[in-house]
């Protein structure tokens, strides 16, 4: 489907984003990557983001893996 902007990453509960954003510097923060200050992420290198990216998933995993035990938050 060239020419078409379809963006799948549309949040299934909006009021998520804040906390979505935190936990992406948060993670960057600890794994030592500095995050593109200006929204650019063109001169971001591929193994920053799949590390990233990837350090994120495993914390998502883990917060909802806590929420379903009846454990605490995060952390």
């Amino acid at each position: 489907m060239a020419g078409r902007n379809s963006n799948s990453n549309t949040l299934v509960v909006p009021q998520a984003s804040a906390a979505l954003s935190q936990l992406k510097y948060e993670a960057a923060q600890e794994l030592g990557i500095q995050i593109p200050q200006d929204g650019y992420y063109g001169n971001f290198s591929t193994r920053d983001a799949g590390s990233l990216g990837g350090y994120i998933t495993r914390k998502l995993v883990q917060i909802a893996e806590q929420q379903l035990s009846g454990g605490s938050q995060f952390r």
